[in-house]
């Protein structure tokens, strides 16, 4: 899990160094390195990049050392009920927005940055349900729950999975307590549904109702990502 977590990081920051000196080169050269940093299409572009060398590292490791195939060594199995899952995520975003009321929310966060220009908050939006939730989902119900259930046993794997999950989100979020409080708490449900399935498939489908959910608010609000002003009536 540490080796995997390291091929993570220096993946993601290899390869937004070479995207952003790309752009520097070839498409920015006028823009300071501060200015070009703030694209966000470089951002999702850099995330989305890094995200082929830590799935190719991800296989490797399950077929390359355990000799298995990747799929069913990770339990991905496609519930029978795909769109009660799918179902249940947007529930928890609209039980989560109403809780969050009742917490400190920040104004604005880092993460709406992402959706300065509509062509950005669409890229982000897909993104968003694709491959960003299929990635995290891998790692952390895929690799990190079966490894702290053995340990812990299943309501321990739960909390300590769910937990760094919430905290990998504190700087998308500026830090606000109550957002990544929020974002813990459907990492339980996640992780929960990935105990009691036994399917990391469930718990994607989960994080891609919530996901769509989100998005789905956020283009509502700003009138299709036009009045980012507007986001404030979106929880996050």
């Amino acid at each position: 899990m540490l080796l995997i977590a390291v091929v993570a990081v220096l993946s993601l920051i290899v390869v937004q160094v070479l995207v952003l000196a790309g752009a520097k080169e070839l498409i920015y050269p006028h823009l300071s390195w501060k200015d070009i940093a703030q694209k966000a299409v470089l951002a999702i572009l850099a995330q989305f990049f890094a995200y082929i060398p830590l799935a190719i590292f991800m296989v490797a490791l399950v077929e390359g050392k355990y000799h298995v195939r990747f799929w069913p060594a990770i339990r991905w199995n496609w519930p029978r009920s795909q769109w009660k899952m799918l179902g249940l995520g947007a529930l928890v975003l609209l039980s989560l927005n109403l809780l969050g009321h009742f917490l400190p929310m920040p104004q604005s966060t880092p993460f709406e940055e992402l959706f300065s220009r509509p062509r950005d908050a669409y890229l982000m939006s897909v993104f968003a349900i694709t491959l960003g939730p299929l990635m995290e989902e891998l790692f952390f119900r895929g690799f990190l729950y079966p490894v702290l259930a053995r340990r812990m046993g299943v309501a321990g794997g739960i909390f300590f999975t769910a937990l760094p999950f919430g905290l990998i989100h504190m700087f998308q979020y500026g830090y606000a307590w109550g957002v990544v409080l929020l974002i813990f708490l459907m990492g339980v449900v996640c992780t929960a549904v990935r105990a009691a399935t036994g399917s990391v498939a469930s718990s994607f489908l989960v994080h891609v109702g919530y996901n769509a959910t989100e998005m789905l608010l956020f283009a509502i609000a700003t009138d299709g990502f036009r009045h980012m002003d507007k986001a404030a009536t979106v929880l996050f």
